[in-house]
């Protein structure tokens, strides 16, 4: 948690702190939430829906230095999909090192991915167990769940996809350094696990 807190406190100068996570499944089916409607007879949603095309995945990742998410959205999240996120990453910013802010996701920590990482100059930085709200991406995940996917009833993914991607796209035209995470939770102070009391 302390090696976190100090990437986004102090980020590195010889590179930039990312923070990567998958979001999903994106299934295809009616989510509730709040949507603009002209007045009269209220939106319906599907009392039911079925699987018929599966379910996809969003690899993202926010870089803390400009504030902007990337992503990809593939039928798999395994370690491949993985590392060709990173990968694409690289091809981003040749040269720079990257500290890689990830969960314990099994995937992020094949040898494939590992020994990648050591030879392209990145980091990989895992959370503590439990410590996913550390994670800066989880809050963008959020903030993407309300804009695009909430009220909605996409009929396809590639409807659903077009979606996400109007909102990234959105969001990145607007999108501002990361700076100051958390900067009043009692966490920061806390130190040690509290004395257990009979």
């Amino acid at each position: 948690m302390h090696r976190v807190l100090e990437l986004y406190d102090v980020p590195p100068a010889d590179g930039r702190v990312i923070c990567v996570d998958e979001f999903g499944p994106l299934n295809l089916l009616p989510r509730k939430g709040k949507v603009w409607r002209p007045r009269g007879r209220p939106r319906r949603l599907r009392a039911t829906y079925n699987r018929y095309d599966g379910v996809m995945h969003m690899l993202a990742a926010l870089d803390l230095t400009t504030g902007k998410i990337y992503y990809h959205i593939r039928q798999r999240k395994r370690w491949r999909e993985f590392l060709d996120l990173l990968k694409a990453l690289r091809v981003r910013w040749p040269g720079e090192k990257f500290y890689v802010v990830l969960d314990n996701f099994s995937p992020h920590k094949r040898p494939h991915v590992r020994a990648w990482a050591v030879a392209n100059q990145v980091e990989l930085v895992f959370l503590p167990a439990y410590g996913s709200w550390l994670n800066w991406i989880e809050s963008e995940f959020a903030a993407l769940r309300y804009f695009a996917l909430n009220g909605t009833d996409h009929r396809s993914h590639d409807e659903q996809n077009a979606a996400i991607s109007a909102y990234i796209r959105w969001r990145n035209a607007r999108a501002e350094p990361k700076a100051n995470f958390a900067p009043d939770s009692p966490t920061r102070t806390w130190t040690e696990y509290p004395a257990k009391t009979a």
